[in-house]
């Protein structure tokens, strides 16, 4: 699983590379006027709640960490994302160890209990959602990710011809 959690991850590379702080930061795309940035830094936000709270058992998606260096810097968002590289390496392998994750699922918060391999699970979905909604940005801004399958998530069937 972690494998393909990094997999996931190194995608960003190619964004992080290849777009300069002002392309990273532009939030002028309607209709919801995100910067790819924005998308970023939420992604490996969600990770830093895994990492930072495995070992208390608890994960908190509500008070996340919001670093807004990662969000305005691509440079900041590479050393970011090498650093939860690294802590998701470092988790443990046994993915059915239990824990609680504190969510806000539209009604306030709520605490559901999870696995460890059910929320990395989440976060990979999680992050490739937003990598499609950074794919529509780059697209409304005419840049060219060099990568066909950003932002598409292989569960979705290949006959919808939906990208």
């Amino acid at each position: 699983m972690k494998e393909t959690l990094i997999k996931t991850l190194d995608k960003l590379n190619i964004i992080l590379e290849t777009l300069n702080d002002k392309q990273y930061t532009d939030k002028s795309i309607p209709p919801f006027h995100s910067s790819v940035g924005g998308h970023v830094r939420h992604i490996l936000n969600f990770y830093d709640a895994i990492i930072s709270g495995f070992d208390v058992r608890e994960i908190n998606l509500v008070n996340r960490k919001r670093d807004s260096l990662t969000e305005v810097s691509t440079k900041e968002a590479l050393l970011h994302l090498n650093t939860v590289k690294q802590g998701i390496i470092a988790l443990p392998q046994t993915y059915d160890v239990g824990l609680n994750v504190i969510d806000n699922l539209g009604d306030g918060d709520a605490v559901v209990p999870y696995t460890l391999g059910g929320v990395l699970s989440h976060a990979n979905s999680h992050a490739i959602h937003h990598y499609a909604i950074i794919s529509y940005v780059l697209n409304a801004s005419c840049i060219c990710v060099q990568d066909s399958s950003f932002g598409y998530n292989p569960s979705t069937p290949a006959s919808n011809n939906i990208r």
